[in-house]
């Protein structure tokens, strides 16, 4: 069972139109919940890639998405096509990683054909339901800073892998001063990221605001990952990391959190 988290104080990262789920999970068991949106989604550079593989999907075996960012995209990128991914063509199957990446997909009526075991890219790769050799895969991606294990790999076993930006996620300019007050005034308990790049822009945020003193007002806060990429950030970017989500979703970083802050008194 979950920890209480009354009288606690959890910053989240993500992005801004992003947070109400988290703040949900939160706000549930107590927490005071301060935002520092560290993400702002926003188009690529080009919509060109993406449209052209677009229109060519009956040419692909399997669409792959690792984000709901990117299903949100290719829906919205479709629709203007006429289209959308509950009407794609018949031999086209979806892949997604994760469980909010699945629930966009079954909301916009095109469930996901498979979902890992575990909400990470190397686990679809780990249990794709098919042999690689041959297949024509379509990956949605944001523009910069992804990963490309899963294009990697996916060439290594034979596929043909077509890369398009479907977005990108940008560092914000600032953040809210009611976050940087209670940062200041040591009145954070947690900081939860939810992925490599929030960690990134959080780092860079924290030494714009509060410049060399950042590390010092971060070292009784617990920082909790939602996953092994978003743990390696954090390590880079921070030194360390106290905590990591399992399973890799929300829910676990709720627990994961709530744990922490039990554990650390």
């Amino acid at each position: 069972m979950t920890e209480s988290l009354a009288n606690r104080t959890v910053v989240v990262t993500r992005a801004a139109e992003q947070q109400g789920e988290g703040r949900r999970l939160l706000e549930q068991l107590g927490a005071t919940v301060l935002d520092l949106p560290a993400l702002e989604i926003g188009p690529p550079d080009h919509w060109g890639p993406l449209d052209d593989a677009l229109t060519d999907l009956e040419n692909f075996h399997w669409l792959v998405f690792s984000s709901a960012n990117g299903v949100e995209a290719v829906e919205r990128r479709l629709q203007r096509q006429n289209g959308s991914l509950a009407h794609r063509p018949g031999n086209l199957r979806i892949a997604a990683v994760g469980r909010k990446t699945a629930r966009i997909l079954e909301e916009f009526g095109a469930a996901a054909d498979f979902v890992p075991p575990q909400f990470v890219a190397d686990s679809l790769i780990d249990n794709f339901p098919v042999s690689g050799y041959g297949l024509r895969i379509l990956l949605p991606r944001v523009q910069s800073g992804g990963r490309t294990l899963l294009a990697d790999a996916f060439g290594e076993a034979g596929v043909r892998v077509v890369e398009v930006a479907a977005y990108e996620s940008r560092c914000p300019a600032s953040m809210p001063e009611s976050t940087a007050a209670a940062l200041a005034e040591r009145k954070v308990d947690a900081i939860a990221f939810s992925s490599g790049k929030t960690a990134l822009h959080t780092f860079h945020l924290l030494q714009k605001r509060f410049g060399e003193s950042w590390e010092e007002l971060l070292r009784p806060v617990k920082l909790i990952s939602i996953g092994p990429q978003t743990s390696r950030s954090c390590q880079s970017c921070f030194g360390r990391i106290d905590a990591e989500a399992s399973p890799h979703d929300l829910d676990g970083l709720v627990a994961a959190c709530a744990q922490a802050m039990q554990t650390g008194g």
